[in-house]
């Protein structure tokens, strides 16, 4: 896609469509990425290492010998438009070690926490019975940390409690009136998102299904014709469309795409790049969904067999031209990355009207967005007094929508959840919402109502967003556990324990602990950050006993593999112990 394609409608300016876009107008996001190899896979190297994933990588091959790390997000999953997670080599894979006694497991515990790579990181742990109570061990367990990824614990739990398993997103299509008897549609037709995160590949394995199924159900409404302009309205949430706490960096990519009220295909795209056919040719990019409002200026060269790779990939903030420089050799496997779209929901709405004009529906004026995300939050839910419903798409129930997010640990869905939260859960203290009234801010006070409900001191904890790409989330192992132990006996338990990963089988941890007792059994939510790893869930012991645990590593040097080195050790004791609490 080395140019913008030209669509009917399509806008000459953009400034009416975000009206927060001068703020953010200064701000440039660039990131300088060298790719090289880890071992015998293929992922990315970076120049500047991405602190805001999991340390996942997709096996391919390469030439290169010299190890890095790859820009795999936190948000990898097993759809199809995901790579795997976790090649076997990353992980040193724990062996399981019975232990006979509690004295024995809790000697087992210290000696692993005391190599000496962790000596400079500071590691808080707690470990219960379900059954019985009986704290088997802890250290540092009240220490703040900065959880990662387990943060999605605390917002998934607060959704299922305060919006239940069976809730769904819906999105909405207004109009001024219905359609008249030749199917005209006099005035605008509005698509008003209410943050399903579901009209994406990672639900139905296929790019193009949601945004069809809600073309096909304007039509089957008996639009024709629309004679006004198609609007993406995504001011169902106020605020900024980023979490609070993240950082430039995150937001290049898909793990720090933009949140809006109106998502597709979770507001990214693949991009692929693979060398030329020659040397000095121009390397070959291409990304797996058409946006017709991205550009990309490709100056990237063929470079000889076995040159180390040089690669530039920038997109501004808020920009839709990505520019990608430098050179690729020619027996270089290629480069893959999830990267972020700006203006989600004017995506949104060109894709709508492309397929709705295969369907025969045509519109006459422009494609636009609403989304006045600084305004206050608004009482009705939808756009505007006196339109006129045609039709909705609602999404799955919200179960599943908590697996999906989870499971390959979403961050866009744990935020669109916050923001939801936000919007439609009454506060029984609104003197404790934030000033700006976003829905973020919202969200929060709700998790933090929540927790108090569930015995947890939130006044404690550092709460900033839903997905833990915040550097300002900061939470204890002890509160972790005290969440976890509640959630095992709330009335949606079920619900929520489906929704975890399961070691060796599933999600961010479908590739580790395989072949041990943890297997198929272990189930928990994984976090990553730079310098700050986390596993918090539930084992069955080698007994029959159902814990309840939390580990959270942070400060630790690079190169230091926490899963290996002491959170998946740990996790296979606790799966082997044979005793009681």
């Amino acid at each position: 896609m080395g140019s913008r394609p030209k669509l009917p409608g399509k806008p000459a300016s953009r400034t009416n469509h975000l009206m927060f876009r001068n703020l953010r107008g200064p701000i440039v996001v660039s990131l300088l990425l060298t790719f090289s190899i880890i071992e015998p896979l293929a992922p990315i190297g970076v120049a500047q290492q991405q602190p805001q994933r999991e340390r996942r990588v997709a096996p391919t091959a390469s030439p290169s010998p010299s190890p890095s790390r790859s820009p795999t997000p936190d948000d990898v999953s097993d759809s199809p438009a995901q790579p795997s997670q976790v090649p076997p080599a990353v992980q040193q894979r724990p062996t399981a070690s019975t232990t006979r006694t509690l004295a024995d497991l809790q000697a087992r515990i210290l000696e692993i926490l005391r190599r000496p790579q962790l000596a400079p990181a500071t590691i808080g742990i707690k470990v219960a019975s379900l059954e019985t109570g009986k704290v088997l061990f802890e250290q540092n367990a009240n220490k703040l940390l900065s959880p990662a990824s387990n943060m999605k614990l605390y917002t998934v739990a607060a959704g299922l409690d305060r919006l239940s398993p069976d809730y769904r997103f819906v999105t909405s299509v207004y109009a001024a009136a219905n359609p008249d008897a030749s199917g005209i549609v006099h005035g605008d037709l509005t698509i008003y998102g209410r943050g399903d995160p579901s009209i994406a590949a990672r639900f139905n394995g296929d790019y193009f299904k949601g945004i069809d199924d809600l073309a096909a159900r304007i039509a089957a409404a008996g639009v024709k014709q629309v004679a006004g302009d198609l609007v993406g309205d995504e001011s169902y949430f106020s605020g900024l469309p980023y979490g609070s706490g993240w950082q430039w960096e995150d937001l290049q990519w898909g793990f720090g795409a933009e949140v809006s009220a109106l998502s597709v295909n979770d507001n990214l795209v693949n991009l692929s790049i693979s060398p030329g056919r020659q040397v000095g040719a121009p390397a070959i990019v291409s990304t797996d969904l058409p946006d017709p409002l991205l550009t990309i200026n490709n100056h990237l060269t063929t470079a000889a067999r076995g040159t180390k790779r040089n690669l530039l990939v920038h997109r501004g903030l808020d920009s839709d031209v990505v520019e990608i420089q430098g050179s690729m050799a020619l027996d270089d496997a290629g480069f893959s990355g999830r990267l972020g779209v700006a203006r989600p929901a004017l995506l949104f709405i060109y894709l709508l009207r492309s397929s709705l004009a295969k369907k025969g529906v045509m519109v006459s004026g422009k494609s636009r967005t609403v989304a006045p995300y600084l305004s206050a939050i608004r009482a009705n839910t939808a756009p505007a007094s006196g339109l006129v419903e045609l039709t909705n798409l609602p999404s799955p129930p919200f179960s599943l929508i908590a697996a999906q997010t989870l499971k390959p640990s979403q961050n866009l869905y744990a935020e669109l959840i916050l923001r939801t939260l936000g919007r439609v859960v009454p506060l029984s203290n609104p003197n404790a919402i934030d000033v700006a009234r976003t829905s973020e801010s919202n969200g929060v006070e709700v998790v933090r109502a929540f927790l108090r409900e569930a015995g947890v001191d939130a006044s404690a904890l550092s709460l900033s967003d839903g997905s833990g790409l915040s550097r300002d989330d900061m939470v204890t192992a002890d509160a972790t556990l005290q969440l976890l132990t509640y959630m095992r006996r709330h009335r949606y338990a079920n619900a929520f324990r489906d929704a975890l990963p399961i070691a060796g089988v599933d999600g961010t941890i479908r590739n580790r602990m395989k072949g041990t007792p943890a297997q198929n059994n272990l189930r928990a939510k994984t976090g990553e950050l730079r310098s700050a790893s986390s596993l918090s869930g539930f084992v069955t012991t080698a007994a029959g006993e159902e814990l309840v645990f939390s580990i959270m590593v942070n400060n630790y040097p690079d190169g230091v593999n926490p899963p290996s080195i002491c959170i998946d050790p740990i996790a296979v004791l606790l799966a082997s112990f044979a005793g009681h609490s």
